[in-house]
């Protein structure tokens, strides 16, 4: 990473997968993540997703440094896994792959995939391996414009597994949503998972299975 260390401070070009660009400050940086500053936001990029990195350009669009500290400040050494503990409780955006989009705060950090809850979609579990970026809220802003009262700070008493495999097992004949819900194969009756396969009971009754490792998000409808 000695390469990167002289882009520290300056500001860069970083696509990202789906061919996303990203223009900021690099602000901080570890084995497996970036930080980044828009120029109004900070920005966690893991480097599983980053495609390539240039300087920038655009000498007429200069980015200002931060005048707020980013909450990585404080750990000596950054890591992905340290960013989503240290983002804990923090009002935060999170982008998945396939262009899904949540709104909300990271509840738990297990070994393969994070606890989300978001005020429209409430539990989510999303796999460490699809989240592409976050980006922390203001101080003085939260979801929608919702209170804390709305947002609670512990929405569940639901003990999560370590694994997402081991979390599903849990959700067998409940209905669940995968990926937004955006495509109708993808919503149903859980029937069961085994070996990274996903049985699903669609709505017309057709049974449908999907590869646990292509799932990006995935919440229950109840």
């Amino acid at each position: 990473m000695s390469n990167v260390m002289k882009l520290l401070g300056k500001q860069i070009e970083v696509q990202i997968s789906g061919k996303d660009l990203f223009e900021g400050l690099l602000i901080d940086f570890g084995q497996d993540i970036f930080v980044l500053f828009n120029g109004q936001h900070f920005v966690y990029i893991p480097l599983l997703h980053i495609h390539s990195i240039k300087l920038s350009d655009k000498k007429n669009q200069i980015i200002d440094s931060p005048t707020e500290q980013s909450f990585t400040e404080e750990i000596e050494s950054i890591s992905y896994r340290k960013v989503l503990i240290n983002a804990k409780g923090i009002f935060i955006e999170i982008y998945v792959t396939g262009n899904i989009s949540f709104h909300g705060y990271i509840l738990n950090v297990l070994n393969d995939y994070l606890v989300f809850y978001s005020p429209v979609y409430k539990i989510i579990f999303i796999p460490l391996n699809h989240l592409k970026w976050l980006t922390p809220y203001n101080h003085n802003v939260t979801p929608y414009t919702l209170d804390n009262k709305t947002l609670p700070v512990k929405p569940t008493n639901i003990t999560f597994s370590r694994t997402l495999e081991e979390q599903l097992k849990k959700l067998e004949g409940e209905l669940v949503l995968f990926d937004g819900g955006k495509d109708p194969m993808k919503v149903g009756l859980l029937k069961e998972i085994e070996n990274n396969l996903i049985k699903l009971v669609i709505a017309n009754g057709e049974t449908v299975f999907l590869k646990q490792n292509h799932i990006k998000s995935v919440h229950l409808l109840q």
